[in-house]
C-alpha cells in the first residue's frame, strides 16, 4: 500500500523565523513503460482529472494529504502565482474520488520538455492503510506513460512514509541519485516537523 507523498523539490526556504531540517532526497526514473495492465480501482473508487483547480480547493486538498509530511513550499507561493502554477497547460492534477469524497490525488508535471514528473502524490489520511495507494499510484503511472514521455521522474525523502522509496522501486522506478539537502521551514505555517529531522 502507498501512504508516502513525494516531499516538494528540495530547496532552503524563505527569509524570516523557520525551522532548519535535513532531509535525504532521493531521485528515481522510469525509463519505459512496466509490462502488463496496472491493476483496477476498488468498486465505487475512480480518478478524475481537475482541470485549471481553484486556488482554495487545491490548498484545502494539498494541506490535507502533506500537512504530516512536511509538503511546505505551495503553502508559501502566493494566490496569484499558484493559480498562474494550476492553471498551466503542464499541469494535471488527478484526484482519487472514494464515491463522491476526495481520497488523495496526483499532481503530474510536464511543463519540462519530453520528461514528466510526479509531483506530487499522496492519499488523504482516513484512506491510508485500506490498499488502495498502490492501486492509485499504478493507475497514475499509466496514465503518465499514455502521455508519451522520455522519462517519468518522481522524488520521495526521509520526511515521507518510510515505505515511499520501496513502494516506488515496486512500481518500476529506479533509484538515481540521493542528495541531503537543508530546508528552512518557516513557523508561520503552523507545520508539526518531527524531532528527527530538525536541525536546530
Amino acid at each position: 500500500m502507498i501512504t508516502e507523498v513525494p516531499c516538494p523539490a528540495p530547496q532552503d526556504g524563505p527569509g524570516g523565523d523557520g525551522t532548519r531540517v535535513g532531509v535525504d532526497v532521493t531521485f528515481l526514473c522510469m525509463d519505459r513503460p512496466p509490462p502488463g495492465i496496472p491493476p483496477a480501482l476498488p468498486h465505487g473508487f475512480s480518478i478524475r482529472q481537475t482541470f485549471r483547480p481553484g486556488v482554495m480547493w487545491y490548498r484545502g486538498l494539498y494541506d490535507a494529504v502533506g500537512r504530516e509530511y512536511c509538503w511546505w513550499l505551495r503553502r508559501v507561493m502566493s494566490d496569484a502565482d499558484l493559480a498562474v502554477l494550476l492553471s498551466s497547460p503542464g499541469i494535471g492534477v488527478h484526484v482519487l474520488y472514494d464515491g463522491d469524497a476526495p481520497a488523495g490525488f496526483c499532481e503530474l508535471d510536464s511543463r519540462y520538455g519530453p520528461d514528466i514528473n510526479i509531483a506530487y502524490f499522496g492519499l488523504l489520511p482516513a484512506w491510508i492503510g485500506r490498499g488502495v495507494g498502490r492501486i492509485f499510484l499504478h493507475q497514475m503511472v499509466a496514465r503518465a506513460w499514455a502521455m508519451n514521455p522520455a522519462v517519468l521522474r518522481v522524488n520521495t525523502c526521509s520526511a515521507d512514509h518510510p515505505r515511499a522509496l520501496p513502494n516506488y522501486q515496486k512500481a518500476g522506478f529506479r533509484k538515481v541519485r540521493t542528495l541531503h539537502e537543508i530546508w528552512t521551514i518557516p513557523d508561520v505555517l503552523g507545520l508539526n516537523v518531527p524531532d528527527r529531522l530538525r536541525l536546530d
